[in-house]
């Protein structure tokens, strides 16, 4: 089922302009997951971004990081990343391109082998 996204017709043309904005961020990301293998986007002072690169490190797999703000500042951008793919936490895991969650996420695809061979 796909998600939900307001189409532009229904966005007055007024404010479509603001709508657009989250494009710059996202566009990082995009240009990021289009770059390297495995991306991790994060924050400063939150312990998951780390667990995701820890696990990662001890993998023997390569990941190259983004972070976006701490919890004293960044939110909006971190929102827009939200809005875009519809992950609600951090971190946001990708593997050649396709989101797979977060920490826990990632922790199952590496104990179950599939990480291995999505990067195969």
């Amino acid at each position: 089922m796909p998600r939900p996204v307001l189409d532009e017709d229904h966005i007055h043309p007024s404010v479509r302009q603001k709508v657009a904005a989250v494009a710059p961020i996202v566009a990082e990301v995009q240009a990021a997951i289009a770059q390297h293998a495995v991306v991790i986007v994060g924050m400063a002072q939150n312990p998951h971004p780390g667990q995701a690169r820890r696990m990662l490190d001890a993998a023997g797999i390569a990941h190259h990081d983004l972070s976006y703000g701490s919890y004293f500042g960044g939110w909006r951008d971190r929102t827009k990343l939200k809005m875009w793919c519809g992950w609600p936490t951090l971190p946001m895991v990708f593997v050649r391109g396709t989101l797979v969650g977060g920490a826990s996420d990632l922790e199952r695809l590496i104990q179950s082998g599939e990480l291995k061979r999505m990067l195969a």
